[in-house]
């Protein structure tokens, strides 16, 4: 599709998402992103109300388009522990894209005034993730399932933190493989016999 037929809040949201990420939302500001994108003021609250509105929107198409490309991988694993693992999958391939420069999430909430956009955006992400991982630890059946959930949680921002500030896809690869020894170690079918002594 051509630009001329794409519509105004395409092109806004597009340029927003290359603008926003690659160089910060509060640094952009608003003309910039008219500009790039070759629509009218009028144009941008019309379709978002203004700049909070448009980060919003950027930041919830983020979510959506990375939990649709987890979901996609993790459907294609029958294991529980291989869709656990599929996050980490992913990351590896993200980290690995020549644009990459950080968790969109991460990023924002370094930004991030208490109530602003990107702070209420940056919360759903997080309540989401933390209830994905929550949600495939359950189905495996593992021990103590709230803890495990945040030590996974804890892999993958480390993961997200490093591929960023050390420019190391190999990142993934290394939070990988420390999963799945904590899926090992709260692996209910290695765990302790009742009345046995766990030492």
């Amino acid at each position: 599709m051509t630009s001329s037929r794409r519509s105004a809040r395409e092109r806004l949201l597009e340029a927003a998402d290359r603008l926003f990420y690659n160089e910060g939302i509060r640094s952009v500001g608003i003309d910039r992103v008219l500009d790039e994108s070759g629509v009218a003021k009028g144009s941008l609250y019309y379709n978002f109300g203004g700049k909070d509105d448009l980060v919003r929107a950027y930041l919830q198409n983020r979510h959506a388009t990375w939990a649709a490309r987890l979901d996609e991988k993790i459907a294609a694993q029958a294991a529980p522990r291989a869709r656990i693992l599929a996050i980490f999958d992913g990351l590896a391939e993200l980290f690995a894209e020549p644009g990459f420069r950080g968790c969109a999430f991460l990023n924002a909430a370094a930004e991030a005034q208490p109530g602003s956009a990107e702070d209420l955006a940056t919360k759903d992400f997080r309540t989401w993730l933390h209830a994905l991982f929550g949600a495939l630890v359950e189905e495996a059946g593992h021990r103590d399932p709230g803890r495990l959930t945040t030590q996974l949680v804890l892999l993958y921002d480390g993961a997200n933190i490093a591929a960023a500030l050390d420019a190391d896809p190999r990142a993934a690869e290394a939070a990988r493989e420390a999963a799945e020894a904590l899926l090992t170690v709260h692996d209910v079918s290695k765990a302790p016999r009742s009345g046995a002594d766990p030492l």
